[in-house]
């Protein structure tokens, strides 16, 4: 079975500065490029991990597009149903000395998504959908739509909430709400992102996951008392961009099932995030 995602897959430009951006003048700064974008990322952690997984979105018919394309395919990403139209995205990430990033983003041809095919979803037994995907154009309708398919077909469902600035330029209160009608069985948050939504439990009868970086993550469940889930720190890391759609792929992906176990999903997906960020560190 196969785990789809559906979003975003933008060129990132990362900027690691080591102190205050000077104004007006020179910050000296280390930038590098590579394949990015939420719903890409989760893809091809999922396929590294062995499972089998699909990208759907769209992609600007240009060069830096094919050639991302390309290289998901090669990481063992189905990329045959990807739409191909206007030009690619692009996020500027800063990285500042903690590793902590700030997104710059420019989501062009991603939200222009249209003309949804219910085959996107043949052979699926999970959906997994950054809420950017919700966020604006066209592609928040299609997504909408996708979700409602997978839910009529028993199809599970995964909303990572992504972006407490995109939350809150929706409005909190559309944003709860459109959360309640999507009733996904799977919810993904950051710490700050849970602080935004004010998560203190299951958002409805999702599994509902509060990921804290380093620290314990905390597994709400709608039968379960909540549980902490020990994390995994990672020394000399300068860029944690990624590390939460890694954590996903590992827990969505975990052998058990992340229903009937989720607190052993949850250790798995901080195992996924650790080896991401072992990678980086090691450079």
């Amino acid at each position: 079975m196969i785990l789809a995602t559906l979003g975003d897959l933008v060129e990132d430009v990362i900027v690691r500065i080591d102190g205050p951006v000077n104004v007006a003048s020179d910050t000296p700064a280390r930038i590098s490029r590579r394949r990015g974008g939420s719903a890409a990322n989760v893809a091809v952690a999922a396929a590294e991990l062995g499972h089998p997984a699909r990208f759907l979105g769209q992609v600007g018919s240009d060069a830096i597009g094919s050639a991302m394309l390309a290289e998901m395919a090669v990481d063992g990403v189905d990329v045959a149903m990807v739409h191909r139209a206007g030009s690619t995205g692009m996020v500027v990430a800063l990285v500042d000395q903690t590793g902590e990033r700030s997104m710059l983003t420019d989501r062009r041809a991603c939200i222009d998504l249209s003309d949804p095919d219910p085959t996107w979803l043949d052979g699926v037994d999970i959906l997994h959908v950054p809420f950017y995907s919700l966020a604006t154009g066209a592609a928040a309708a299609t997504t909408t739509t996708v979700i409602g398919w997978a839910h009529a077909r028993g199809i599970d469902v995964s909303i990572d909430v992504s972006s407490s600035a995109v939350m809150l330029d929706m409005g909190l209160v559309r944003v709860r709400r459109l959360l309640a009608e999507l009733r996904p069985d799977v919810v993904l948050a950051n710490r700050d992102e849970a602080i935004t939504l004010d998560i203190d439990g299951p958002i409805g009868d999702a599994i509902t996951i509060v990921k804290r970086g380093p620290d314990p993550a905390i597994v709400y469940s709608p039968t379960r008392d909540a549980v902490e889930v020990p994390g995994i720190a990672v020394a000399d890391v300068d860029d944690t961009t990624g590390a939460g759609d890694a954590f996903a792929a590992g827990f969505l992906t975990h052998s058990s099932g992340w229903r009937s176990d989720p607190v052993a999903a949850c250790a798995s997906g901080h195992r996924c995030a650790a080896a991401l960020l072992t990678r980086r560190a090691g450079r």
